[in-house]
């Protein structure tokens, strides 16, 4: 009986919001619109990041990373989540499925090591000015955003292969907006306790780890901020990476609240919660992207003067 209970999946169904269809053209005008931007604002800070040479320094490498990192990801799962909203059957093949959530959470992955490395970058630049050329070499920043990379992809391998090779039952139907990973663990008809153990341990490895980085770097940071004694001095610098530390309290604050909260097997088939769910999905996956360009280029004059210099260039 067991084996007959189980079967070969070829597809899953995307629920998404197909429950409130009034909604779905809603979503699709505000999405789509975000995602123009996103690929606008990022794209711009990644040209002007290569275009202007006063910004070939390690946080606009970081920078430029963390914007291509983040047009990477929303093009992991936008697209699809649109055509979803247009389309009657809201169908993606069982590889299909798997790529997206291997990119998703290896984008994910990164972006949360990016981050931490970042915060040294910036903890150097303001604690250690004087051996921020030697410490932050080209030597030294390529390899961190380089290994930030490599970090997630190996991480995201290991626990998309532990995934897919669980007996998936006669229910495909994904109560999410995409193939994402905790999603698509509920609908396997066997034990996934070894699969949850995997996902805490890499959870405290390449998310937790890296948030210990950022507020170790930020409390060094802020305590050579109170010693110095002009309050113009103390504006400039914290002006410096109040951009970096406002991305991080968005992204992190979203990302550990769906990762780190209690889930119980009966919880997760509540609709409640699977509602919550894929707002704070949503917001992680698209706004936090979108915010970041506009976050960093409003607070950040290096990246004003750049953007006027191009568009001075382009007209003339």
């Amino acid at each position: 009986m067991e084996w007959e209970n189980q079967t070969i999946l070829v597809e899953f169904f995307l629920k998404g919001l197909s429950d409130y269809p009034r909604l779905e053209l809603l979503f699709f005008v505000l999405i789509l619109i975000m995602y123009v931007v996103i690929l606008l604002g990022n794209g711009t800070l990644i040209v002007i990041s290569i275009w202007d040479s006063h910004l070939h320094t390690p946080m606009y490498f970081f920078l430029g990373n963390l914007s291509f990192l983040d047009i990477c990801y929303t093009t992991t799962s936008i697209p699809s989540i649109l055509v979803s909203f247009l389309s009657e059957r809201k169908t993606i093949s069982f590889s299909g499925c798997a790529m997206q959530m291997f990119l998703g959470l290896a984008m994910g992955t990164t972006e949360c090591v990016l981050l931490g490395m970042m915060a040294f970058d910036r903890y150097v630049a303001i604690c250690n000015p004087l051996r921020y050329p030697v410490i932050m070499s080209k030597d030294s920043f390529v390899p961190m955003a380089a290994g930030s990379w490599i970090v997630g992809v190996i991480n995201s391998a290991v626990q998309t292969a532990f995934v897919i090779q669980l007996p998936f039952c006669r229910n495909n139907v994904i109560n999410h907006l995409s193939c994402e990973i905790l999603a698509v663990m509920k609908l396997a008809c066997a034990d996934i306790s070894g699969n949850e153990f995997i996902m805490l341990v890499a959870t405290t490895l390449f998310i937790l780890t890296p948030l210990l980085l950022i507020i170790i770097s930020y409390t060094l940071i802020i305590v050579s901020i109170l010693k110095i004694r002009s309050s113009e001095g103390r504006s400039k610098v914290f002006s410096t990476c109040s951009a970096h530390l406002t991305v991080v309290i968005i992204f992190y604050g979203t990302i550990l609240f769906m990762y780190m909260k209690p889930k119980s097997k009966d919880a997760l088939n509540s609709e409640d919660l699977d509602a919550t769910d894929k707002l704070i999905s949503l917001f992680y996956g698209i706004v936090t992207p979108m915010m970041n360009p506009l976050i960093y280029s409003l607070r950040n004059k290096d990246v004003k003067e750049a953007v006027k210099h191009l568009l001075r260039r382009s007209v003339f």
